[in-house]
Parts: C-alpha cells; sequence; structure tokens
C-alpha cells in the first residue's frame, strides 16, 4: 500500500503542472538550505564589512524582540544567512478577472488556495503572465524580497531582504515570523494583513526599546499612509463592485459595459490617488504614486496587503497599546471563525 502511495506521489510531482512547479520550488528551497551559514558567525568575521554587519545585528535583534517582546514564533528562522545566484529571489504573479472582482487563485498543500504564485523560473513566470492575460485577465508580476515557509524549515535571511533599508529589514523579519506564528489555509488576505499590522507596528515599538525615536516616528509615519492607502482602495473596491453588481450579464455586449465602466472609474480613481490622497502621505512619493497601474489584478493585490488595518488598530487601542496581547486576541478571533476572520476581529471591538 505504501508503495503505491509513492509511485502515486511521484507519479504527481512529475506529470502534473503542480507537482513540476513544487518540485522546482523544493530544488530551489533545498539550494537556499544548502547555503545557511549562522549569521552570528558571520558577523564574528573581521572580515565582514561593517554595513553588512550592522545589518545582520538588526535582524538578529529584531527577531528576538519578536520572539520575547511580541510573543511570535520565531524557532530558527532568520539565525541564517544565504546568499542567492540572482538580484531577485522570486517573481510573484497574481490575477483577476476583468469584468468582476475575482482573484485567480492557484491551490497548494497545507496553504490551501492563494491569490498569487511565486516562480523562481522567471522565464516560467513571464510566460504564465502572458497566458493569464490571453485567457482575458488582468495580469500583474511583481518582486518579492522575501518569503515564509511558515515555520517548515528554519528560514535564513536572504541578501534580497537586506537591501531594504533598516526600518524596512526590522519590519520584513517581524511580517515574516506573523506568518510562523499563525497561517489561515486559504486566507492570505487576512494572513497578509495581519501580518502588514504586526510588522509595522512591531518594527515601530522594537525601535522604541532601542532609544531610537526618530526611527520609531518614521516607521509609524509609513504605517500610517499604509492605512490612508488601504482606505483608498477599501472604497475604489466598493466603487468598482457597485458598477459590477448593477450590470449583470454574461453578455459580450454586457461584459464590456462593466469593462468600460471600471476603467472610467479608474481613471477618476487615478487623478484622485495623485491630486488628493497624494498630499495626505508622508513617506510616499507624488512620483511613485503617478507609477501605478490601474486594473483589477492591481486593486485585488493591493487589497491583499491593506485590507482593514484600522480595525486591527482599533483592537490595539482596545488594549492599551499592548501589542503583545492584541496579536493574541486578533488569532484567537482569526480561530474562532476561519471563513470569516475580519468580521470575527469586528466582534472583538463590538464586544464590552
Amino acid at each position: 500500500m505504501l508503495a503505491v502511495l509513492a509511485l502515486a506521489l511521484v507519479a504527481y510531482l512529475v506529470l502534473s503542472p503542480t507537482g513540476r512547479y513544487l518540485l522546482r520550488a523544493g530544488y530551489e528551497e533545498g539550494k537556499i538550505l544548502a547555503r545557511r551559514t549562522p549569521i552570528s558567525q558571520i558577523v564574528a568575521d573581521p572580515a565582514t564589512g561593517t554595513p553588512l554587519k550592522s545589518k545582520l545585528s538588526l535582524v538578529l535583534a529584531a527577531r528576538a524582540f519578536a520572539h520575547d517582546s511580541l510573543g511570535l514564533e520565531t524557532g530558527q528562522s532568520f539565525t541564517t544567512f544565504s546568499r542567492l545566484d540572482r538580484d531577485t529571489l522570486v517573481l510573484v504573479l497574481s490575477g483577476a478577472s476583468r469584468d468582476k472582482l475575482k482573484s485567480y487563485s492557484w491551490w497548494f498543500p497545507v496553504v490551501g488556495r492563494v491569490p498569487y504564485k511565486g516562480y523562481f523560473d522567471f522565464a516560467e513566470a513571464r510566460r504564465q503572465e502572458k497566458e493569464l492575460t490571453a485567457r482575458g485577465f488582468d495580469a500583474r508580476l511583481g518582486a518579492a524580497s522575501a518569503f515564509s515557509t511558515l515555520g517548515w524549515f528554519n528560514d535564513p535571511l536572504l541578501p534580497t531582504t537586506l537591501s531594504g533599508d533598516s526600518l524596512t529589514l526590522s519590519n520584513t523579519v517581524i511580517h515574516e515570523l506573523t506568518h510562523n506564528t499563525f497561517y489561515a489555509p486559504g486566507g492570505a488576505v487576512f494572513n497578509e494583513s495581519f501580518a502588514n499590522f504586526v510588522g509595522s507596528r512591531g518594527a515601530e515599538r522594537f525601535f522604541l526599546s532601542r532609544g531610537q525615536p526618530a526611527a520609531a516616528a518614521e516607521v509609524a509615519a509609513r504605517w500610517g499612509d499604509e492605512k490612508i492607502l488601504g482606505r483608498f482602495w477599501a472604497s475604489l473596491y466598493a466603487k468598482v463592485d457597485s458598477a459590477f453588481t448593477s450590470h449583470p450579464g454574461d453578455e459580450p455586449a454586457r461584459v464590456a459595459e462593466r469593462i468600460a465602466l471600471r476603467d472610467s472609474i479608474y481613471a477618476e480613481a487615478r487623478q484622485e490617488l495623485i491630486h488628493e490622497i497624494g498630499p495626505q502621505l508622508r513617506t510616499i512619493s507624488l512620483h511613485a504614486l503617478e507609477r501605478t497601474r490601474f486594473d483589477n489584478a492591481m486593486l485585488m493585490s493591493r487589497r491583499v496587503y491593506l485590507t482593514d488595518l484600522d480595525a486591527f488598530d482599533a483592537v490595539l487601542t482596545k488594549n492599551g497599546g499592548d501589542l503583545r496581547r492584541t496579536i493574541q486576541v486578533i488569532i484567537a478571533a482569526a480561530k474562532s471563525d476561519r471563513d470569516k476572520p475580519f468580521d470575527a476581529v469586528k466582534r472583538v471591538l463590538s464586544a464590552p
């Protein structure tokens, strides 16, 4: 019986597209894991340059803070460093229907359905982007500097993660360790938005604990901008959804009508983003806003990381600013209603 199961597994991995994808991902992850070197060893090496030593020391301090002060499950993640063969770690593909606010999703073992797919094979990523577009979807391809194996392996620090400034680096470490602590299968929007909250608020408190109030203030300012943009994308989502709902039907003419409506809404939203939202932002340049692409894939991908951020902050306020306690409360709420974790968080706010 075991031999039959093993044979079936091998056949799945070799013959199915998802199986071949997992094999490639496993091979790349294996290379990353094989190259791990303890960060403490690199820091102690006299040959290590001061800039690298400072960033690696910051990572160790951030993960210690995440464990000791925030109660996150760190395991041995980010205690090692692995070098890469290239400057970009992975390309991430996401997509959405052009006339519906529905993300294209992929299914994987353990994590369930997710609205994105990472590719170590960049040529394949671009081919899949073109194929998705040819099938009538909006598609978006972007680079990611870090990822989490959800505690299955001791994730090493990667050079791509180190490319950010110290504020982004600390935020990323705490963000990824949040995934180690809690990850709801099939709940990518909640998982990423929650980790965004913990990473930002955690980094702010981390720098305060180090006696660096200016750094903490900058992290808080970036988080404030994230919340403003989260509200903008939520409002835009509601407008597009309303337009789609009010023009139902699968006839080609109705589909074309919905697409024309959404393009008109997006044109207005672009102007709003640049001229109304832009002046409110403290850490994001006008040039960056001007380069923003508007389509359903972009809208849905922004929603993955920026949904109901104010609700998480409200729970933090309700718990007197105690972030460790807030993390525990939000995770408990999410576990109590795995189908609708955001609703569970809002029930926390309405409870006496």
